[in-house]
């Protein structure tokens, strides 16, 4: 069978958003036994790491009725999807609400516009402090002057602390109290600000320009995530890279935590261009899937949909710059490019995430389309499909790919994104013209606690269409 017509059509499936809504009224709320049928049905046949969990084998059970008396043995279906991953399987998603991750899957979502993360206090006092990354354009964070490099440590007045972060963030309102943070010490002030969360369309294009260092023309382009909505705005920035005639590409993907297979395939021949239809990742499915779904992904040199030619740099090496937060599509694109050209990783040990998913919902198989959904209920699954490797096999990179120049960001003086100064750019800057840039002494990072990105329905999904 052709993966092409089986797997869940993306745009189809956006199409039909409506679909819930219109049913809803006439048809019965699905059971708690429906929905963990599902989850089985869908796990059953397309889980990765199907062989890890005996209760998913074809012949787990001797029949229906016992498969069934199994499945009612879970008071919810998020404990049962839970028990049926795989020990090493840190990514499959289970939602409640497949509107609100389909909305995501377009860039849409709440959001008040700042970008943040949250780290906890040297003191290992369990309290916690939020350091701004950078802030949305149109946002109310815009609008009350934050920017990137602000400290806060209070929320609706309440320190933040390891165990209410989350709950204390997650209000569509709430008023944060600025601090400073040396380094060592965080002090709090008695400024606050009030942010409101609305819908929104995040372009993941926060920033993209040249800078002339010393005659080289390098191009800089932040790149927050591989988000197919905006795949032509992404090949415009790289037409005029391609105009302005650069030598060197920066490409900041410190935060990108992944997004579509598809968007990460048309990058990596933006940046290169002299591998047409060469082969750029391999797929390995489970064993019952591989023969009939596997696909090579190759280099393209144009859009699968509408045909837009893709505008290549042609480059022969690339510099992307990296944190712990840089995972799936942000990780294939630099794991896929190595066999062919020199990647130059600067700043942190990424995430360590190679296996994709794809939507399923409670349909049949093997289609699993939105548009043959159950509407009693809207739990999806994006289950860990198929895992990448390189041209060269290197894949399983559990730990994440380590950098070539290891950076730490500095929580108490982040520098401005794109400016020569900043130090993870500095630091590739430096290495395409020795001395140009001031580099800071390294710092030993403090620990992550969590960041804004956590509680996205994507967090470091890797989307297969």
């Amino acid at each position: 069978m052709n993966k092409k017509l089986l797997l869940p059509l993306l745009a189809l499936s956006i199409l039909c958003s409506s679909c819930f809504q219109d049913n809803d009224d006439t048809i019965a709320t699905a059971s708690v036994e429906d929905i963990q049928s599902f989850i089985y049905r869908g796990l059953n046949f397309f889980y990765l790491y199907k062989e890890d969990t005996p209760e998913l084998a074809d012949d787990a059970f001797a029949s229906e009725e016992e498969k069934n008396t199994f499945l009612k043995g879970y008071d919810s279906p998020e404990n049962l999807f839970e028990d049926l991953r795989s020990p090493q399987d840190r990514f499959s998603l289970l939602v409640d609400d497949y509107i609100e991750l389909e909305n995501a899957l377009n860039g849409v979502s709440l959001s008040n516009g700042m970008e943040f993360g949250l780290v906890l206090y040297p003191d290992e006092s369990g309290n916690v402090f939020g350091y701004v990354r950078y802030i949305l354009p149109g946002t109310t964070a815009q609008t009350v002057g934050l920017k990137r490099g602000d400290i806060f440590n209070t929320v609706d007045g309440q320190q933040l602390t390891e165990n209410n972060f989350s709950e204390l963030l997650s209000s569509n309102s709430y008023v944060i109290g600025l601090a400073s943070f040396d380094g060592t010490t965080v002090v709090s002030s008695t400024e606050t600000i009030s942010l409101v969360k609305t819908q929104y369309a995040e372009n993941p294009i926060l920033q993209s320009n040249s800078l002339t260092i010393s005659g080289v023309k390098v191009g800089y382009l932040f790149y927050s995530g591989f988000t197919s909505e905006y795949n032509s705005q992404l090949n415009a920035v790289f037409a005029q890279f391609k105009a302005e005639g650069i030598n060197e590409l920066v490409i900041d993907l410190r935060y990108n935590g992944g997004g579509s297979v598809r968007t990460a395939t048309y990058l990596a021949s933006m940046i290169t261009g002299q591998f047409a239809n060469q082969l750029l990742y391999t797929e390995k499915w489970n064993t019952e899937r591989q023969a009939d779904y596997a696909q090579d992904g190759v280099f393209p040199s144009s859009f699968v949909n509408g045909g837009e030619g893709i505008n290549s740099l042609n480059l022969n090496r690339v510099y992307v710059l990296t944190t712990s937060r840089t995972a799936s599509a942000s990780e294939l694109i630099i794991n896929s490019l190595e066999p062919y050209i020199d990647v130059m990783q600067v700043g942190g040990t990424t995430t360590g995430k190679f296996q994709a998913s794809f939507l399923l919902y409670d349909a049949p198989a093997p289609g699993f389309r939105r548009s043959e959904a159950n509407s009693g209920h809207t739990y999806a699954m994006l289950p860990l499909v198929f895992k990448t490797a390189n041209a060269s096999g290197f894949t399983d990179y559990v730990n994440g790919l380590v950098p070539d120049i290891e950076v730490f960001e500095d929580y108490s003086n982040l520098g401005i994104l794109g400016n020569p100064s900043e130090p993870l750019l500095a630091a590739a800057l430096n290495n395409i013209v020795p001395g140009i840039a001031p580099i800071r002494e390294k710092r030993n990072p403090l620990k992550q606690l969590s960041e804004k990105n956590l509680s996205s329905p994507l967090y470091q999904v890797m989307l297969a269409e």
